[in-house]
C-alpha cells in the first residue's frame, strides 16, 4: 500500500477510554443519518426519514442510461436497461433494514467509524424484480457457489481503493423466503438518490451491509468472493487479527417511541403524571418476533407488551403497545423482543471491534413532574436530568466490554 494512501485511510481502530467523538466521526454522522425515534409510529418510514449510510459519495446516476449487466457463470449474459426491468413481473415487498452497525457508539472501548446511536433503521416497501427471476433468465451454471453485486459508489477505505461490493450464497440469491428483490422503487416512487437510485439490492432478513445500492453488476462465480467488504470490513471480531464471523442476519431489536416531550440537548424525555400508552416497534431478520416485553423499572420486572398481527409482511417490523401509569419522580422504561427461535436482546452489551449487531435492550429515561411542581424544579429532578445515566436516544452509559458469549 502507498503510505500516502496510508496516511490519509488508515486501519480501523478503537477509541481511547476517555476519547470523545471525532470531527471525522462527526462528518460521518453529518452525511449519514437515523430515523427520528418518533417515527416508529409509522407502519411505513417516509424515504427523507429512513436511515442512511453511504459509505463512499452518492453517485451521479441517469435512469435514461442505467444498465444492469449480468455474467460470469450464466449461459446468456445480459445487459438490462430500465425498461427492460420494468418488463419482468413486479413484485414489493415491505422490509425492515437496519444497520449492522446501529448501537456501536454505546460500545466501550468504542470502535471508531460512523458513530450510531440506536436510530439505524428504517422501514419501506420496495418495488422491484426478484433476483432469482433474471438468474433464471440469463440461466446459472452448474458448480456455482456465490453471486457478487457491484455498486457504482466508489472510494477508499482502510488503504483499499475499491468499489463497493458484497456477495451472497446461491441458495439465498435464488431464494423465495426470503426473495431478494432488485428494487427501483421505495413506498411506491423512483429510489431517491441517497437510497440507490436508480437501483438497488433489497435482501429481506440481514443487515443493511448487503443490500447493495446503485447496482450496476451482477456477477456468479463459482468460488468464495473474498471482496474488502465481505471478508474484512463486516465480520464479528474480538482482535484485529480475528478472522471472525460475517455479519448476516439481523438480530432482534425493538424500539420505544419516546415518551412525552424532550429537553432539547439531553433527550432526557419529560412525561405527566397518569396514564400513558408505551408503544414501539420489534423484529428481527433471523425468525418472527413473537414476544415483546416492557419494564418501567430500569429492567427489575417486565411484562409482556400486545403486538398487532403481521399482516403478511414477514420481513417487516411488528407494532407493540403497552399501558404504563406515570408517577412523579425519575423512570427509566426498557423494551426487548423475542423471536420465535428463542433469540432474545441482551440485557448487557456484548462487544466486537467493529461495533457491529449490538442489539441491547434500549433503555428511554424519562422525568415525570408533579402536578403543580415549580418551574425550576426540586434537586432531585436537576441532578437526575445531569445524571450520567441518560444518554443520546434514551441509551445507557456504555458499559465494559463482554464477548458475544456474555450476552
Amino acid at each position: 500500500m502507498d503510505r500516502r494512501i496510508g496516511a490519509i485511510s488508515p486501519p480501523g481502530r478503537l477509541a481511547d477510554p476517555a476519547e470523545g467523538i471525532g470531527s471525522e466521526e462527526l462528518a460521518l454522522a453529518t452525511r449519514n443519518h437515523g430515523m427520528p425515534l418518533e417515527s416508529l409510529r409509522y407502519d411505513l418510514t417516509p424515504p427523507g426519514l429512513h436511515y442512511v449510510l453511504v459509505h463512499y459519495d452518492i453517485p451521479a446516476a441517469d435512469a435514461n442510461t442505467w444498465a444492469l449487466t449480468l455474467c460470469g457463470r450464466v449461459r446468456t449474459p445480459l445487459t438490462l436497461d430500465m425498461a427492460a426491468l420494468r418488463s419482468f413481473t413486479a413484485v414489493t415487498h415491505r422490509v425492515t433494514m437496519e444497520c449492522a452497525g446501529n448501537g456501536r457508539a454505546l460500545l466501550m472501548p468504542r470502535p471508531v467509524s460512523q458513530p450510531w446511536l440506536v436510530e439505524g433503521v428504517g422501514t419501506a416497501e420496495w418495488t422491484g424484480v426478484p433476483l432469482r427471476t433474471l438468474l433464471a433468465e440469463c440461466g446459472v451454471a452448474p458448480g456455482s457457489v456465490e453471486v457478487v453485486f457491484t455498486g457504482a459508489d466508489h472510494g477508499l477505505e482502510r488503504g483499499v481503493e475499491q468499489d463497493y461490493q458484497r456477495s451472497l450464497p446461491l441458495e439465498v440469491a435464488t431464494g423465495r423466503d426470503p426473495e431478494v428483490v432488485v428494487a427501483y422503487a421505495m413506498n411506491g416512487a423512483p429510489l431517491p438518490p441517497q437510497h440507490g437510485h436508480p437501483l438497488r439490492l433489497v435482501v429481506p432478513g440481514w443487515y443493511g451491509m448487503a443490500h447493495v445500492k446503485w447496482l450496476r453488476e451482477i456477477t456468479v462465480v463459482d468460488t468464495e468472493f473474498t471482496g474488502f467488504q465481505q471478508h474484512v470490513a463486516y465480520r464479528y471480531r474480538q482482535t484485529a487479527d480475528d478472522p471472525g464471523e460475517p455479519v448476516t442476519r439481523i438480530a432482534p431489536r425493538s424500539l420505544m417511541v419516546p415518551p412525552g416531550f424532550p429537553d432539547f440537548m439531553s433527550r432526557t424525555r419529560v412525561v405527566r403524571p397518569g396514564p400513558q400508552l408505551l408503544e414501539g416497534r420489534a423484529w428481527s431478520g433471523r425468525s418472527p418476533v413473537v414476544r415483546v416485553e416492557v419494564s418501567t423499572d430500569g429492567g427489575r420486572g417486565w411484562h409482556d407488551a400486545e403486538l398487532t398481527e403481521r399482516h403478511g409482511h414477514a420481513w417487516a417490523w411488528r407494532h407493540w403497545q403497552a399501558p404504563w401509569v406515570a408517577t412523579p419522580g425519575a423512570h427509566v422504561l426498557s423494551v426487548r423482543a423475542t423471536d420465535a427461535e428463542g433469540n432474545s436482546q441482551p440485557l448487557k452489551q456484548s462487544w466486537n471491534r467493529g461495533g457491529f449487531g449490538n442489539n441491547v435492550v434500549q433503555r428511554v429515561a424519562v422525568h415525570c413532574e408533579a402536578a403543580g411542581a415549580p418551574d425550576d424544579g426540586d434537586q432531585d429532578a436537576a441532578d437526575h436530568l445531569d445524571s450520567p445515566a441518560r444518554s443520546h436516544a434514551g441509551s445507557p452509559a456504555p458499559s465494559p466490554p463482554r464477548s458475544r458469549a456474555d450476552s
